[in-house]
């Protein structure tokens, strides 16, 4: 079992890597296929959009096929598939299309990982747990930065996506043989149920808006607007820019494991994601104020958050504490949509806002980026005050 877990969290690595990999290879991407921020905003938003569609399949057949055949087969087709894709692309819309199959690919590895946490642990520690997931995982993060900057200035973008694909196949086999599927609870196979049941829980309803909204920035800037914003206001290059995201992808690695047991420490789970979100908004709007007040003031901004706004994984062991045991798969994987569908949603449809902002202000570079930042910053604001209403559930 800990082999198959090992396997997932480098699977998880590899999700992480592909979520956020596009900002650094703006320049070159920009270069050889003419991809424009918008392009790779939407392909970044495309990412999340299906990642997030895939999530009640993914649930499903969790709960009915299990976590080993699910997670090797969708990322060796859909990540293995997608990046070799992407490797032979030739314009713009086909790295849309294959970030979108690389979504497909990516949506089982975390969710694999949680469903076999919360059949075979105490619920208690499953926030600590996922927080470990999520902070090894973010290495992927990290890797998508400086290292993958250097990579391509060495041996090119194609290059580098043919050794990813093979790195993805390779973990997809790992997978297939060292992850066991967990036994079912007593008396589950007797139990019906679907999304819908889950959907009937008021306490969840408290939950999803913050859910929804949490993330979408520190993704945002991270894996598409961090890139553009650097470049096009301070002239970085792709290794300028590797520095700034890598201090993203490390300040979000340790808010990962600060979060995780944060909730034993205080005997709350919901105070400390509220206080630690009202935090990040406030990096948020301090970004969208002082656009250009130097590059160490923006990348501090950035990392911090990054940092504040990495309570996913306490947010999902808050949700994870309302779930009836046979829906344990479906309820991860509903909380994990909620999740990941907002921050498509937010990438998606940045790249709207961007380019009106940029039609209406003509020459000023600023204005669009600062645009953007506002569109993230608003409704995470609005979502920690719905949040408010939420039930406190510690187990």
């Amino acid at each position: 079992m800990r082999v198959g877990i090992f396997s997932l969290i480098i699977a998880y690595v590899l999700s992480q890597f592909y979520r956020a990999f596009l900002a650094v290879m703006t320049p070159a991407l920009k270069a050889d296929l003419g991809a424009s921020p918008e392009d790779l905003a939407r392909a970044s938003g495309a990412w999340f959009l299906v990642f997030a569609l895939m999530q009640l399949p993914v649930g499903w057949a969790l709960d009915n096929i299990g976590p080993k055949r699910l997670a090797a087969s969708l990322l060796a087709i859909g990540g293995g598939g997608g990046a070799l894709f992407f490797a032979n692309a030739t314009q713009p819309d086909h790295v849309l299309y294959a970030m979108m199959l690389i979504g497909v690919g990516c949506s089982p590895v975390l969710m694999a990982s949680y469903f076999i946490f919360a059949r075979t642990y105490s619920a208690s520690v499953f926030g600590t747990l996922a927080g470990m997931v999520i902070g090894f995982g973010a290495l992927g993060n990290i890797a998508g930065a400086l290292p993958l900057a250097l990579a391509v200035e060495s041996f090119g973008w194609r290059a580098c996506l043919w050794a990813l694909a093979v790195v993805t196949l390779v973990v997809a086999a790992a997978i297939l043989l060292t992850v066991q599927d967990p036994p079912k609870a007593e008396h589950e196979g007797d139990r019906k149920g679907s999304v819908l049941d889950l959907l009937k829980l008021p306490a969840l309803w408290a939950i999803f808006p913050i859910m929804f909204v949490n993330y979408s920035a520190a993704a945002g800037l991270r894996g598409s607007w961090a890139g553009p914003f650097m470049r096009d206001i301070y002239g970085m290059d792709a290794t300028g820019i590797g520095w700034v995201t890598m201090g993203i992808a490390l300040a979000m690695v340790v808010g990962n494991f600060a979060y995780g047991p944060l909730d034993r420490l205080f005997g709350t789970r919901k105070w400390v994601i509220f206080i630690g979100n009202m935090i990040a908004v406030g990096f948020v709007f301090a970004l969208w104020a002082m656009p250009s007040s130097g590059v160490w003031t923006v990348a501090l901004l950035m990392a911090a958050i990054g940092l504040f706004a990495s309570s996913f994984p306490l947010i999902m062991a808050h949700g994870r504490s309302f779930y009836p045991p046979h829906l344990v798969g479906r309820g991860v994987t509903l909380m994990n949509m909620v999740g990941i569908g907002g921050v498509g949603f937010f990438q998606f449809s940045s790249a709207t806002v961007f380019k009106s902002a940029q039609a209406a202000e003509g020459a000023n570079i600023v204005t669009p980026y600062q645009t953007v930042i506002l569109y993230f910053a608003v409704p995470m604001l609005v979502g920690c005050l719905l949040y408010l209403f939420s039930q406190d559930r510690t187990d």
